[in-house]
């Protein structure tokens, strides 16, 4: 079977059929925007990164025995809006919609976090009573920051307002002025739950609706796990706890759309650029998987 030429920049090492948009189940929109960013900025380099890196991986899965890709992982290339937050998040909205409309399971490859509010408006449209569970070292609860509402610190805050029940994991940042905005039942701070609470991940499940939106922002994890964020904290999650929880979330609940975010490469430390691959990877094994 003939490859794809690497410079059409597909996700995985794999056999041109398995790419197709016509035929995959999946389709990954690369999302390379960091205007909003406020500390370390590069995230615009994380998409191209992550498909990178993916090269490395092996198809395989030995923890779900199977090879996911078959199913077919469609790299997107669009010609998306960059010119300000307000156009991106519009442009990305128009994009996911197309897809989802199509039947696809939609992921983005950020980017900055803010690259996530057009994705969760076309999903909350489509499955009303949608919950968007947040990974992430920040709340995101903003009205607005730097004289934006679409800042990467109001992520959240623009899922809550579409309707959307927010559940928030490994946060350990929050300002005074997010505090009204937490649903204190729906937030489950890290100091509380890594190495704390052995029934969190039971108890953070049990508040999801049906439907799920996943939203990963890297510096949820560790930064002795994964160092390349913008803004990176200590005391996040490791990567058996992040992948434990996501397992729980897709075997009991439908995921019906996720993304990977906040990736700053660094060039000489490609370690969390082969890990956020990996992380994708597993969501889609874990998605086929279990649906």
């Amino acid at each position: 079977m003939k490859k794809m030429p690497k410079e059409t920049a597909y996700f995985l090492d794999m056999e041109e059929e398995f790419a197709q948009e016509e035929t995959a189940k999946y389709v990954l929109i690369p999302v390379p925007y960091d205007g909003t960013s406020t500390f370390v900025k590069g995230a615009d380099k994380g998409p191209q990164a992550i498909i990178e890196a993916s090269d490395s991986l092996e198809l395989y899965d030995t923890v779900y025995e199977m090879e996911a890709y078959t199913a077919g992982i469609h790299t997107d290339s669009p010609d998306l809006d960059l010119a300000t937050p307000e156009a991106m998040v519009n442009s990305v909205y128009a994009r996911t919609c197309r897809f989802m409309d199509r039947g696809k399971t939609v992921g983005l490859l950020g980017g900055e976090h803010s690259v996530s509010v057009g994705a969760i408006r076309a999903a909350k449209e489509r499955y009303p009573n949608l919950s968007v569970l947040q990974i992430d070292a920040h709340a995101d609860l903003r009205d607005e920051y730097h004289h934006s509402p679409y800042n990467h610190a109001c992520v959240m805050r623009r899922a809550q307002e579409m309707g959307a029940n927010v559940v928030q994991v490994g946060i350990r940042n929050v300002c005074i002025e997010e505090k009204s905005n937490i649903v204190e039942d729906n937030i489950f701070y890290a100091h509380r739950i890594v190495g704390a609470d052995p029934e969190w991940m039971d108890r953070a499940c049990a508040r999801l609706t049906d439907e799920v939106y996943l939203t990963i922002d890297l510096d949820g994890l560790d930064p002795s796990v994964l160092p390349a964020t913008g803004t990176p904290l200590p005391g996040g999650l490791n990567w058996y706890e992040l992948t434990r929880f996501i397992d729980k979330v897709a075997k009991n609940r439908r995921i019906v759309g996720f993304d990977v975010v906040e990736l700053c490469p660094q060039p000489d430390n490609v370690v969390s650029d082969v890990l956020a691959a990996t992380l994708v990877y597993r969501i889609i094994t874990m998605l086929e998987y279990y649906h």
